[in-house]
């Protein structure tokens, strides 16, 4: 009896730690193997708390909020490679931002980076033609502060850390310095929206070129 539960105990270790071999360690933004790039990334591992696995996301989301009070808006784009020609698949954004009081508040159940991060977030996964769009509102700044509105970047490409862009930012917030406006080296291109509206809605474009002055890039 002794003998049957020590090779079951071994049984369980063994198949817990196969289980495991492909996940992230505890405040990692990285998996097994993969290229270190972009620096410190603090809350960057949040990329991998997806409601679904990376292979099941679209390349379009719906953050929670969207239907919400506050101005609607759709972000759309192309994720390119290096060469800032072709177009990048298999690459997954994460974006967060602040709610209509600039708070990352959060709902019941919420765990991991969520209690920080909030419920306003969402993931996307480009397909061959490197497309993604995602639908929320414009956030607010944060309470009694001259920060401007603003969303957060993730990005998790196949075989490297997951690492920090430009945020994307709005050309018409009177809170956003005109520095902002004409940055020198965008991480990622520009951040900069230009919202127009459209059907009752606010739509922006934000091309992305992987890797674009994004530090220790391989």
């Amino acid at each position: 009896m002794r003998i049957l539960f020590l090779f079951l105990a071994c049984s369980f270790v063994l198949t817990s730690c196969a289980q495991n071999s492909n996940n992230t360690a505890a405040g990692s933004s990285q998996l097994k193997n993969d290229i270190a790039v972009g620096g410190t990334c603090e809350g960057c591992e949040a990329v991998f708390e997806t409601p679904v696995s990376f292979e099941n996301l679209n390349n379009t989301d719906t953050m929670p909020g969207f239907n919400e009070r506050g101005p609607k808006l759709k972000i759309s784009g192309v994720i390119y490679q290096r060469d800032g020609k072709t177009p990048a698949s298999n690459v997954v954004l994460y974006v967060y931002q602040t709610d209509q009081e600039g708070n990352y508040s959060t709902r019941s159940g919420a765990k991991g980076w969520g209690l920080r991060h909030g419920y306003q977030r969402g993931w996307i996964r480009t397909g061959e033609d490197g497309t993604y769009a995602f639908y929320t509102v414009v956030p607010a700044s944060y309470p009694n502060s001259n920060n401007p509105k603003h969303i957060h970047p993730v990005i998790k490409e196949t075989g490297k850390t997951a690492y920090w862009i430009d945020e994307f930012v709005f050309d018409d917030d009177p809170l956003l310095p005109a520095t902002e406006k004409k940055r020198d080296r965008p991480v990622g291109g520009s951040g900069l929206l230009k919202p127009v509206m459209k059907d009752g809605m606010l739509h922006a474009t934000r091309n992305i070129i992987l890797g674009l002055n994004v530090r220790q890039y391989q």
